[in-house]
């Protein structure tokens, strides 16, 4: 029997069930696979957690160097992906740039249409393990046109920093670490949708990414880390913060980094990446970028009492780490590869396909007239 009742952009619909990650919308609560992100940030690392949203444990020590391992040896991208990159437009956006390298990895993997769950797992390995390349090559096109070298016993985080900035401090690798966490999963969000849809149709692993690149490209979505980090450098001053989002509520325009479609009594995220943004910037002993964001923070609370998102505070943190505008959101796809992969695993593993429905609004029952009657 179909059903009538629906929300604009399914807010609030049930979409399905899934076993990775639940929100506590009331107590802003975020779990992947039960323990809290939290926890996870502050004592865990990166690989840890992309095991545990893949696999769905947190590994033991054996088990964490066996994955290690198995990152370090998929690390590798085929010649055709740097030939491709030589003739790359000047112009190619990055987060293009990386969704049309993954739909090629998929073209020279002879298994990509092999759908088994262990299929899926050798798969999700190999694209945790590429995209880190894949990114220094969206972000630096002209200079990474060959074969790139990770450093065997750097971490993920240390790895893509030093791809990016030419940043090997461990400790500013942390900081990355910890964003990269925080932005892993996020349950039914608009990237992670695309993927299942895709995924439910039997479309291969590399096409379910794909779609996931392509919906985390808009600037409502994965882009707005970006927009936020653009417009922090737009306003310039500390002192100006206030006066600018003032007279941005007043022109109805989007303060980017505020406000989120399930988290509406605060994210618990922003909390994390606020205090690695004070910590850094006393460290650093740069303080322009953290002063301003509070401002604006402040501002937005008495004006609207809106909270800002995960966005807000880990533009900051990247300004801070010189990680260049351009690859802020191709770090998001390096992220949240391990949870997209985890869904479409777990989409495949007992699959129907996603088909929703929708209330028409169109005309009523009309005739049809031959064109010879039309007016």
């Amino acid at each position: 029997m179909f059903m009538t009742a629906h929300t604009s952009g399914l807010e609030g619909m049930v979409a399905g069930e899934s076993a990775i990650c639940s929100i506590d919308q009331e107590k802003g609560e975020l779990r992947y696979r039960g323990y809290a992100a939290e926890d996870l940030s502050e004592q865990g690392t990166f690989e840890e957690v992309a095991h545990l949203l893949i696999k769905g444990e947190l590994p033991s020590k054996q088990a964490l160097r066996e994955w290690k391992d198995e990152l370090v040896a998929a690390s590798v991208l085929p010649e055709l992906l740097f030939q491709w990159a030589r003739v790359l437009p000047p112009h190619a956006h990055p987060m293009d740039i990386l969704r049309t390298g993954v739909s090629m990895l998929g073209m020279v993997d002879p298994n990509a249409t092999d759908s088994s769950y262990e299929a899926n797992i050798r798969k999700a390995i190999s694209l945790l393990a590429q995209t880190p390349l894949l990114v220094a090559i969206a972000t630096h096109p002209n200079e990474n046109t060959h074969p790139l070298q990770l450093i065997r016993s750097h971490s993920f985080a240390e790895n893509l920093l030093n791809f990016l900035t030419g940043n090997r401090d461990p400790h500013h690798a942390k900081e990355l670490d910890i964003s990269l966490i925080l932005y892993a999963e996020h349950e039914l969000n608009a990237s992670t949708f695309a993927a299942r849809v895709t995924a439910s149709t039997m479309a291969d692993l590399y096409g379910a990414v794909t779609a996931a690149i392509a919906a985390l490209k808009g600037p409502l979505h994965g882009g707005a880390n970006e927009a936020v980090a653009r417009m922090l450098m737009n306003i310039g001053d500390p002192g100006k913060a206030k006066e600018w989002v003032l007279s941005a509520l007043k022109n109805k325009q989007r303060v980017m980094g505020f406000g989120h479609r399930v988290l509406k009594n605060g994210d618990p995220r922003s909390d994390i990446m606020k205090r690695r943004a004070k910590a850094l910037s006393g460290e650093l002993r740069s303080w322009q970028w953290y002063e301003m964001a509070e401002s604006m923070e402040l501002t937005m609370h008495e004006e609207k009492d809106m909270p800002p998102n995960l966005d807000f505070y880990t533009a900051v943190v990247y300004l801070l780490l010189k990680i260049p505008i351009p690859a802020y959101t191709p770090i998001f796809v390096a992220s949240r590869m391990a949870g997209w992969c985890a869904h479409i695993i777990e989409q495949q593993a007992n699959n129907r396909i996603i088909r929703p429905r929708a209330v028409y609004t169109g005309p009523a029952k009309r005739e049809f007239l031959p064109i010879s009657y039309r007016s």
